[in-house]
């Protein structure tokens, strides 16, 4: 579904997921660039879409509508929010083209096959083997959409940097989010 006239078919659900954490003080914080993930999914029209960090379904909602002919699984650990992010997605119509997975981010991801064209990672800071998992499960050409990196600290953060920096794998796009959100093409296998 397209943003018609800057309006966002999704901001209830945004609006949700901010009166939920501010309500249970828990993590679920919303993304605040819905717009620029649905540019990217209209632009590089991806089949196959994995987020980590599902909160209550904004981001993946944002995503899955952006392609009518798109499939996303997404990743959340908390059960309320697994619980409360199926209900949206449902009531959008977009239930049959988005599979919310409950679990831990490493678990699931050992479960996936490769061949997604987009992966988003929207936890806490993403860990170095997390995202090496992401690259395996993420074809070539595809985009990789990190955000939170602004989180990692110590030797983490400094491999995260080395690897995100490193052009043989990696092609940067502009960021999105106001430049904490940074967008790459997978290089290589």
């Amino acid at each position: 579904m397209q943003h018609k006239d800057g309006v966002d078919p999704y901001v209830d659900i945004q609006n949700a997921t901010r009166n939920h954490q501010a309500e249970h003080g828990c993590g679920a914080y919303t993304f605040e660039d819905g717009p620029a993930l649905l540019a990217l999914v209209t632009q590089r029209l991806p089949q196959r879409i994995l987020e980590l960090g599902t909160a209550l379904g904004y981001t993946v909602c944002c995503m899955a509508g952006g392609n009518a002919l798109a499939h996303a699984d997404t990743v959340e650990a908390d059960t309320e929010h697994v619980a409360l992010a199926r209900a949206h997605i449902a009531r959008h119509g977009l239930a049959a083209r988005v599979t919310v997975h409950a679990g831990q981010f490493d678990d699931v991801l050992s479960k996936l096959m490769p061949g997604y064209d987009m992966v988003f990672f929207d936890g806490f800071a993403p860990a170095p083997k997390t995202i090496a998992r992401l690259r395996e499960l993420l074809l070539s050409g595809g985009v990789l959409i990190c955000s939170n990196l602004q989180l990692a600290y110590g030797h983490a953060a400094k491999q995260l940097e080395r690897e995100f920096n490193n052009r043989r794998s990696w092609q940067p796009l502009a960021p999105i989010e106001r430049g904490r959100t940074q967008v790459l093409v997978k290089l290589g296998v």
